[in-house]
């Protein structure tokens, strides 16, 4: 499967996050087997945010994620592209936490605007994944910090058969039972595969223009937390 036999129109993959919106988080601790809570924790912990510190968390969905780094005392702009998920986002009122609707391609923001910046399982939905990193250096300040979480490829082959077998078959199965839109499910299943594997996404991490470009696997690389850091003037 490859990237361009997945490629979606923007606005039929928005329409595609509005109808899972209402059981999106629900979702996704069931097919995670609840380790949506511990990723989520990691990317908070490698963001290091302080008090005060400005964060925009792109992708944010229904800003489940956002709410988790507002718990450092930092300032949190969560922003996507898919206005029921906001809506969702918005209904649940998290606090210290606001919510912009924007395209990763063009977001809405100044220059050097954010002292971090992050996106979780976001990256890969994007039309154009090396722009999205670019417009990400372009709102971070000199120095500020980067934080990607996306699905990667597990590093022990034969887990990873295991695991590619689970999201073909019985992901889509299991999302017929608790998702709002089950179909969904089938072709973010199909984009977590074609996904490239680690060092090939911090190769782009780099060409965008990051440095520092190191990553670390989470849960045997289902998972992996790419970082870098915007250079100085």
């Amino acid at each position: 499967m490859t990237r361009a036999s997945l490629e979606k129109d923007p606005a039929d993959v928005a329409a595609m996050f509005d109808e899972v919106a209402p059981r999106y988080d629900l979702t996704n601790t069931v097919l995670s087997l609840g380790l949506d809570r511990t990723w989520r924790t990691a990317v908070r912990d490698a963001l290091a945010l302080r008090p005060g510190e400005r964060v925009l968390d792109l992708a944010a969905g229904t800003a489940t994620s956002s709410a988790a780094l507002a718990r450092s005392g930092a300032e949190v702009v969560g922003c996507d592209f898919s206005l029921g998920m906001l809506k969702v986002g918005r209904r649940a009122g998290h606090r210290g936490v606001e919510l912009v609707a924007g395209d990763a391609l063009r977001l809405p923001f100044a220059d050097a605007s954010f002292d971090a910046v992050t996106i979780s399982f976001g990256l890969r939905n994007t039309a154009d994944p090396d722009l999205a990193l670019r417009e990400l250096l372009r709102v971070t300040r000199p120095g500020g910090r980067l934080v990607v979480c996306e699905f990667s490829h597990p590093t022990w082959a034969p887990f990873r058969t295991v695991y590619v077998e689970y999201l073909m078959r019985l992901l889509p199965s299991v999302a017929t039972r608790v998702s709002s839109d089950p179909a969904a499910y089938v072709y973010l299943a199909e984009s977590i595969r074609a996904w490239p594997a680690q060092a090939e996404l911090a190769r782009r991490l780099t060409a965008a223009g990051w440095e520092q470009s190191r990553w670390r696997d989470l849960t045997g690389g289902i998972v992996a937390l790419h970082r870098g850091v915007r250079p100085a003037l």
